[in-house]
């Protein structure tokens, strides 16, 4: 008997090999091939009841076995999902389209500045009903961005700029394995929280040598001097010196993320190859506990990394704070959408409810924005997280030069301590066109230009 004649009796493709080599046995005791056609067909059917069989107990079992497996459904119809901004990856759309196709899928949105990422898109906002998604969060656990205003001259930026690099240098870290050593090692209240989870008692030493540091990627430190057009954030109309700052839950973060992003793989082998990244975890569940306990207390780590950047930056500048705005863009929160509690997942995306403030950069040569959300429904009350790639790391270590980089950068006033040539400008979307894109999602509260610019140095392997 041959593979096509045994797939039409009923028996996978994938256990064809075997049942050849059990039919191969059975016909060496003399067993007549219409018997063992009709015995296949039977076992096809009804694997149950032949698990015992002498000859071909174990096809039966592992048919069994399959029966057993979870199997892939589909929604009937994709999940609504709202688009924002023009010309996007039609990867990255289509990616939150599949990810519309689960079955816990409840709404989409994908903000102006999405591209590709892991499963759901970048930019990529995700509602799902009892469930966690570990990649729709990200590998970068509660990756946030927080922003200060100093009470210093905003001459300083260029009468003190030495000094300025040199606080930065001093007080925070770049790259994959940065931390602080010996009694450089910062203090905060999130080192007394419980970190006894499975995952995250193993991580806390690791974690409180890393606290106050930054890694690589798109990850930065920058002085620059915010605009407030009109009185807010508790100041007058005018210009400030502030620092602001880009970064998630460090190597911690990333264990987490990748312990539990393949438990929910393993949990989910149901699901096809272009969803495999989108595995859930139910909320129902002590693997699902686990990772929320596991990602909340990544949150907390995450700010109270900011906290350390800001803090000690501060005091080396002999600075008092003015004002203050964070928040995360990597995150899973639970919230009421359509009438019922749902988990948004905000992967690359700014929460943008109603009043709530958020931060949305642009790149080492063009504005960030301070902004307030309108809480718009339709975007599940999400906006971008920043303006967004437009080519791979790769392509653009091969399409750009530092001369020509550096020439920009001069135009601009900016001074760069350090990066990567894959995070030049020009490797980013235009800011301004990004923003033109949500006027319905945020209102502009303040602009943020930066003038002394810190991110990993040239070689680092990007951890964003």
């Amino acid at each position: 008997m041959k593979g096509r004649e045994l797939r039409n009796l009923g028996i996978p493709r994938e256990h064809v090999k075997l049942a050849v080599k059990l039919i191969r046995g059975a016909r060496k005791d003399d067993h007549p091939i219409l018997e063992i056609r009709e015995n296949i067909r039977a076992l096809a059917a009804n694997p149950l009841a032949w698990t015992e069989d002498a000859y071909f107990g174990d096809l039966a079992k592992t048919l069994t076995e399959e029966l057993d497996k979870p199997r892939w459904t589909e929604r009937e119809e994709k999940a609504p999902w709202t688009q924002y901004g023009a010309d996007l990856d039609a990867q990255a759309i289509q990616q939150l389209e599949n990810a519309c196709r689960l079955p816990v899928a409840v709404r989409g949105a994908l903000m102006p500045d999405a591209h590709v990422g892991y499963g759901l898109p970048i930019g990529g906002v995700l509602a799902t009903e009892n469930a966690v998604i570990p990649y729709a969060v990200g590998v970068d656990i509660a990756c946030r961005m927080k922003l200060t205003v100093l009470d210093m001259p905003t001459n300083k930026l260029k009468g003190e700029k030495e000094r300025l690099i040199n606080v930065i240098e001093d007080e925070t870290r770049f790259g994959i394995g940065a931390k602080f050593q010996g009694r450089k090692r910062r203090e905060h209240a999130v080192l007394d929280e419980a970190w006894d989870g499975p995952v995250t008692k193993e991580l806390k030493d690791k974690a409180w040598a890393q606290l106050g540091s930054s890694g690589s990627g798109n990850h930065f430190v920058e002085f620059g001097i915010l605009e407030l057009a009109e009185d807010d954030l508790g100041l007058k109309a005018g210009e400030y010196f502030a620092l602001l700052s880009h970064s998630g839950s460090r190597g911690a973060g990333a264990t987490v993320a990748s312990h539990y992003s393949k438990l929910a793989q393993r949990l989910h082998p149901e699901l096809p190859k272009e969803l495999k990244h989108l595995a859930w975890l139910d909320m129902d569940s002590e693997e699902g506990q686990e990772y929320w306990e596991a990602m909340n207390l990544m949150g907390r780590y995450a700010a109270a990394n900011h906290a350390m950047i800001h803090k000690h930056v501060a005091k080396a500048l002999g600075a008092k704070v003015l004002a203050d705005v964070e928040n995360h863009h990597n995150f899973a929160w639970k919230e009421e959408h359509d009438g019922k509690e749902v988990i948004v997942h905000r992967k690359g995306a700014t929460p943008a409810g109603e009043g709530v403030m958020g931060i949305i950069p642009g790149s080492m040569a063009s504005p960030g924005f301070v902004v307030r959300g309108r809480g718009d429904a339709q975007s599940l009350e999400s906006a971008s997280h920043g303006a967004g790639r437009v080519m791979s790391r790769k392509k653009a270590k091969t399409s750009f030069t530092w001369s020509a980089v550096k020439k920009q950068l001069d135009a601009k006033g900016v001074t760069l301590i350090s990066a990567g040539l894959d995070e030049n400008p020009g490797v980013y979307k235009d800011i301004n066109e990004v923003m033109s894109h949500q006027t319905d999602l945020v209102d502009v509260v303040a602009r943020f230009t930066p003038k002394i610019v810190k991110m990993a140095p040239s070689g680092e392997p990007p951890e964003d």
